[in-house]
C-alpha cells in the first residue's frame, strides 16, 4: 500500500494498486499551480486511489475538463482529474511512501521556466501529445 497526505496531514490518500510512470509537466498552469519550474505526476487508476477523508478536500477548475484537487487548510496539491478518463493525476510530491515507478519525459518544455535547465536523459516533448 502507498500513502500520501498534505502538508498539514488533514488529507490523506492510499494507493493499493500500481502508479504509472513520471512524466514532468513544465506547462504555465503546473508551473502556477505549484510555484516550482514543473510539476512531476504520475497516473493511478480511480479504482486503486482512495481517499481517506473528504472533509478538507476542494477542486478548482484549471482548463476546461481538468480539475486539480488541493487541501483546503494549507493549499497542497494532491491530484488532478480530467473529464471521461479512469485515473487520476497524482501530484508526486505529496507522497508519504518510496515509489519504484520510473521518470518517461519531459512536457510543455515550449513553457519551460528559462531559468531551470533540463536534465537530457529523458525524452521531451514541446507539448502534451
Amino acid at each position: 500500500m502507498i500513502h500520501g497526505s498534505c502538508l498539514c496531514g488533514l488529507v490523506k490518500y492510499e494507493i493499493s494498486g500500481p502508479v504509472g510512470d513520471i512524466v514532468h509537466c513544465h506547462c504555465i498552469t503546473c508551473r502556477k499551480a505549484h510555484g516550482s519550474a514543473f510539476s512531476s505526476v504520475a497516473p493511478v487508476q480511480d479504482n486503486d486511489f482512495k481517499l481517506l477523508d473528504k472533509t478538507h478536500i476542494k477542486s478548482y477548475q484549471s482548463s476546461v475538463g481538468k480539475h486539480r484537487y488541493f487541501c483546503t487548510h494549507c493549499g497542497t496539491q494532491l491530484y488532478a482529474k480530467r473529464d471521461n478518463t479512469q485515473h487520476v493525476i497524482l501530484r508526486l510530491g505529496s507522497l508519504d511512501s518510496a515509489l519504484d515507478s520510473v521518470e518517461k519525459e519531459h512536457i510543455w518544455v515550449s513553457q519551460k521556466a528559462n531559468w531551470y535547465c533540463i536534465d537530457k536523459r529523458l525524452p521531451q516533448y514541446e507539448q502534451f501529445e
